[in-house]
């Protein structure tokens, strides 16, 4: 069985820093790609970030290029999304999600390319 799970949320002011996990289970890490989405308070999923299998390419949204890295430990089977200098648009709910490696084109941000979901952790922004 799958379960992706998000840590690391939380209450932080504008201007502060986060650092949010996902520890994956049931499944072979390497063998997917890693995205983070998030959905803040009657908004659509949208795109924040992604990495591929190897760790060698990354991709984010314009709106937290700069801000945000992605970033992932095989042998932990975990991703990670560092978010620095948070805005108040920032809140939502932070989802990531796993895309099997296969021999179609990625496109990170699409959601219909990821297998499997985590159930989201809150990040709330103070102004």
């Amino acid at each position: 069985q799958v379960q992706l799970v998000e840590s690391g949320g939380g209450l932080v002011q504008a201007g502060g820093s986060l650092r949010l996990s996902c520890a994956a289970s049931g499944l072979t890490f390497i063998n997917y790609d890693m995205g983070w989405f998030r959905q803040g308070p009657e908004k659509e999923r949208e795109f924040v970030a992604a990495i591929r299998w190897s760790g060698g390419s990354t991709y984010y949204a314009d709106s937290v290029k700069g801000r945000f890295t992605i970033s992932r430990e095989n042998a932990k089977n975990t991703v990670y999304l560092q978010m620095s200098s948070l805005k108040p648009e920032d809140t939502a709910i932070y989802y990531c999600a796993a895309r099997r490696v296969n021999g179609r084109i990625y496109e990170p941000g699409r959601i219909q390319v990821y297998n499997y979901w985590g159930q989201g952790t809150q990040v709330t922004v103070s102004s």
